[in-house]
């Protein structure tokens, strides 16, 4: 990184704060649509703006570990939560459960039929996940393929993808027969069937925890912001999602 650059992050960093400017939120990507609506019900409120950032959460965390500017992170697990908290980046004691979600397995149109179990994945050729070493939703659908019995059996017909939300693109493209999302993301598209969604003893307890950001410059607003995600008004929004 340039001087340069470093210098405009630094004066990002700790220029003052002042009544009315956005609070930035570094969310999960599987968030995007269900916190854009939340942000229209947060106005209409009385809450404040909103700027959003929206990517993987293992990316966000190490954004925010490094220094990036924000106020509120909301995490797609646990994992890289801690990864944050362990380093001094969000405050502990705002750490909160926000909500929660499923795995679904999708596939291109006209194959979900084909497909209506975890043993039937061994159909597809090529299978769409987040990268299971650090993607939240990859490693949800490695501990599922893991369960089920067939993760040495698929591995070499897995995709390992950027984020949640290319996984899904790839099926979408019919770059991948199949792919493993979130039930929320699966509920955004019309390119793709759901094939099964993951239940029982053998799907993973999915859950989205948010906290304040050490470095916020926003305290007020961002615990304001906090407490609205869950409220009735959000938690609506978050339902009409297939967030649970």
């Amino acid at each position: 990184m340039s001087p340069a650059v470093v210098f405009i992050a630094l004066l990002t960093a700790f220029a003052p704060a002042h009544p009315g400017d956005p609070i930035l939120v570094s969310a999960a990507i599987s968030l995007t649509d269900a916190l854009e609506e939340i942000r229209q019900a947060y106005a209409s409120s009385g809450g404040g703006e909103i700027r959003f950032n929206f990517a993987g959460s293992n990316v966000l965390a190490r954004q925010i570990v490094n220094g990036a500017p924000a106020d509120v992170f909301i995490s797609a697990d646990k994992a890289q939560m801690d990864y944050a908290q362990a380093r001094g980046a969000i405050d502990p004691r705002t750490r909160v459960p926000v909500v929660s979600n499923r795995l679904a397995v999708i596939t291109v149109p006209g194959r979900a039929a084909s497909i209506r179990d975890a043993a039937a994945l061994t159909q597809a050729k090529r299978i769409a996940i987040g990268d299971p070493v650090a993607v939240p939703a990859g490693v949800y659908a490695k501990a599922f393929l893991e369960r089920a019995g067939l993760w040495e059996q698929l591995t070499d017909r897995l995709v390992p993808l950027a984020n949640v939300r290319a996984a899904l693109t790839a099926v979408e493209s019919g770059g991948a027969e199949a792919g493993i999302v979130y039930e929320s993301d699966a509920a955004t598209s019309h390119r793709i069937e759901v094939a099964f969604v993951v239940t029982g003893p053998g799907a993973p307890r999915i859950v989205y925890p948010a906290a304040i950001v050490t470095r916020s410059r926003h305290r007020a607003e961002a615990e304001k912001f906090l407490d609205f995600l869950r409220s009735p008004a959000a938690r609506a929004i978050f339902q009409k999602y297939r967030f649970s």
